[in-house]
């Protein structure tokens, strides 16, 4: 059997949040991937366009000029072979809200882990993966964790993931930029912009 090596344990960072409410119609996923290691240089390149006392981002609650301009000087900026967005629209599900959040993260998670593997990684194999997502009503629920351990052990490229973690916002820009690519699906669906466009212009992958 050959040697694990090091480039296999590489830890993959998967932030993830939400536009819509699961169970209450139409919901987006957006998910921002990067290597451990190069996320605080990905956070600086998002950080340093905001202005130095901003709070916050609440992507819903700002203007669509503000964020499309943040976007694009931000995918102008980032390292772009470091870095995957995914935006991932789930369509109306019948159940419970937290299995449904659970089960559209996961699917989410998959298609990025999935185009990092191709787009950063080259490589087949993916493992040491740790999602971050933001706290709230579902994800704090038993039959949203019950959900996320069964896909664990059993589904495809997401039983890579070591653990997902809920934690504030508030804390996380990365978590912030997740939001931002959640809410683009709002673009397209508005006929702003087309997937590729969005692709060209702002880096975020409509699957």
């Amino acid at each position: 059997m050959p040697p694990v090596t090091a480039a296999l344990n590489k830890k993959v960072l998967c932030f993830i949040d939400e536009y819509g409410t699961a169970g209450a119609g139409d919901l987006s996923f957006g998910a921002v991937l990067v290597l451990a290691r190069g996320a605080g240089r990905i956070d600086r390149c998002f950080t340093g366009l905001l202005e130095a006392n901003a709070n916050e981002i609440h992507a819903a609650d700002m203007d669509d000029g503000y964020l499309q301009g943040l976007m694009y000087r931000f995918w102008e900026s980032a390292p772009v072979d470091r870095l995957v967005m995914i935006n991932q629209k789930i369509g109306a599900r019948e159940g419970d809200g937290p299995v449904i959040y659970a089960q559209a993260m996961v699917e989410t998670v998959k298609i990025g882990l999935k185009r990092f593997q191709k787009d950063v990684l080259g490589r087949e194999t993916i493992g040491n993966v740790e999602v971050i997502t933001d706290q709230n009503h579902h994800n704090d629920h038993v039959d949203f964790r019950r959900e996320i351990a069964r896909s664990q052990a059993h589904d495809g490229r997401f039983k890579g993931v070591n653990r997902v973690v809920a934690i504030d916002s508030a804390v996380s820009r990365l978590l912030q930029l997740a939001d931002v690519v959640a809410y683009s699906r709002k673009w397209v669906d508005q006929g702003a912009f087309n997937a590729r466009t969005l692709r060209e212009q702002f880096g975020i992958q409509m699957p």
